[in-house]
């Protein structure tokens, strides 16, 4: 579990750090308006993500 909460997906603490590491190298903060679609970029990718596994969940009963 705790790997996966590292996957670079902004919802996620590797998203986070992926912004930091953004930062890091452009040498100032993140657009808040780029962080904001990246959230919910991510947002939607998890939920398919659980839809999606449970449909398949549900599919094989």
């Amino acid at each position: 579990l705790g790997v996966l909460n590292l996957l670079p997906i902004p919802v996620l603490d590797g998203g986070h750090l992926l912004f930091y590491f953004a930062e890091l190298l452009a040498g100032r903060p993140v657009p808040e308006k780029i962080q904001a679609l990246g959230y919910q970029v991510g947002l939607f990718l998890v939920l398919g993500i659980m839809i999606l596994a449970l449909y398949n969940d549900f599919s094989r009963l």
